[in-house]
């Protein structure tokens, strides 16, 4: 006999988890099933260890800049093997602190990974064997997220994946990074920092295709004056060596051989639809993922989708607002859907780039190049003016030049999110230039420079 249940939710990540606990605040009884640790991708391998790892990263340069200040540190060392202790551990703290929540909540944990047998029944896999265990929803949301993906390349099985830096002990000396992307630049700008020698190949001629172009040129140089040596135009054919001790060589496209102790493949993630047996409910697939309506429907009635495994804007906090909009509409009788057109966007690169709104290139493409005016401040944070040390930051505002409406804000620099996160309240309300130019500066600050650009 299959328990029976208000909603399934398949997936214990940000989506799932927001879904979940709003459900079950207006009275759903709900499951979730999770194969893995509870927190999902952001919590258990992404965001948060990853930002922990920024962070040590980091102090690699405010020790090199103590000494203008005044302070005398000596000789220091990063322990690495510590570093990575610590991220673990608290990923493991952050993993009971979820189960917990969701006890609090009232949603029963069901362990194990979900298999679809029709629309409304899930046979569980326990990851301790035994027989499947039956649920069955009247409403089942599919949570699942994304997953890395290695490129088709012979010995692409000797390198890593971004969830395999996290497990590591300690990192070698030198490391080669694939991929343009927003990881592989933050683990590019991690390890550099730890110490590692870092070489990234780049297939095509920029990094982070789809931010700012002039924002991600200002990413761009700054990591190669930090001693990253970035290879555009190049890509893997081959790895070669053994994983242990870790001596292999990267063979790029053009006959050229790398030597490295590691190789992390960050190429991209796709959906994870692997073992959900979609066929069997009738859910629709188109590519590798699950499109769903804006009301998160799916093609089948009862079945919904939220988050990465939709692969429309893969951040964690889309997927749980789409996660409670989906609670809100069904079980809150508070109709809502999520609004994807204006969403910030950061990249923990060293330096930060943050974003909200059109980059200069989608402004002009969409009001041709008269209709828009850039303005742009870059100069060296004072944070800096006794190191005297590079990289500047960059500050730049897209305006439509008719409306004088902002349309898009970038920055590149230290706490590059922190001030997007609040500009972008102001360009979602339909902020203009004049609306910048009128606000008081807070001196001395980066920030000022966004209420100070002369017109």
């Amino acid at each position: 006999m299959a328990s029976s249940y208000d909603l399934i939710v398949l997936g214990a990540g940000s989506g799932g988890l927001a879904a979940a606990k709003r459900a079950a605040s207006y009275g759903a009884r709900v499951a979730i099933v999770e194969g893995d640790r509870v927190g999902g991708t952001c919590v258990i391998r992404g965001c948060v260890p990853k930002k922990l790892l920024v962070y040590g990263s980091a102090y690699q340069h405010l020790l090199a800049d103590a000494a203008s200040y005044g302070w005398s540190t000596g000789p220091v060392r990063c322990d690495q093997a510590t570093l990575l202790a610590n991220v673990r551990a608290e990923v493991d703290r952050l993993n009971a602190l979820h189960i917990g929540f969701l006890e609090k909540a009232g949603v029963e944990l069901v362990p194990g990974w979900g298999r679809f047998q029709d629309a409304h029944t899930v046979a569980v896999a326990s990851t301790s064997g035994g027989e499947p265990q039956l649920l069955h929803g009247e409403r089942i949301l599919i949570a699942v997220g994304g997953r890395p993906q290695r490129p088709e390349i012979p010995g692409a099985e000797l390198g890593w994946l971004s969830d395999d830096l996290f497990e590591l002990e300690r990192f070698p000396e030198r490391v080669v990074v694939v991929g343009a992307g927003f990881i592989a630049c933050e683990f590019a700008g991690i390890l550099n920092g730890l110490g590692v020698q870092v070489t990234q190949l780049v297939r095509g001629d920029h990094l982070l295709r789809g931010f700012d172009r002039e924002a991600s040129e200002a990413v761009r140089a700054a990591m190669e004056a930090g001693g990253i040596e970035i290879r555009l135009a190049h890509s893997p054919a081959a790895i070669t060596g053994q994983c242990a001790p870790g001596e292999l060589t990267v063979t790029t496209q053009s006959g050229e051989q790398i030597p490295c102790g590691g190789v992390l493949l960050a190429t991209g993630r796709k959906p994870f639809l692997q073992g959900l047996n979609l066929e069997a409910a009738g859910v629709a697939v188109e590519g590798n993922r699950i499109p769903v309506d804006a009301d998160q429907r799916t093609n089948v009635p009862g079945i919904y989708a939220v988050g990465d495994v939709t692969d429309r804007i893969n951040l964690t906090p889309v997927a749980v607002d789409e996660g409670r909009a989906f609670a809100d509409t069904v079980y809150g009788h508070k109709p809502r859907q999520v609004d994807h057109s204006l969403v910030a966007s950061a990249v923990f690169s060293q330096p930060e780039l943050a974003s909200v709104g059109l980059t200069e290139e989608q402004a002009i493409e969409r009001c041709g190049a008269d209709g828009v005016k850039v303005h742009r401040a870059r100069f060296r944070p004072m944070s800096q003016a006794l190191p005297a040390r590079d990289p500047k930051v960059l500050l730049k505002l897209i305006v439509d030049s008719a409306t004088t409406q902002v349309l898009g804000c970038h920055m590149v620099g230290d706490h590059a999110a922190e001030i997007i996160q609040m500009a972008a309240i102001a360009i979602g309300m339909g902020a203009t230039k004049a609306d910048f130019d009128r606000t008081m500066a807070l001196h001395p600050s980066v920030a000022e420079e966004f209420v100070t650009m002369p017109n």
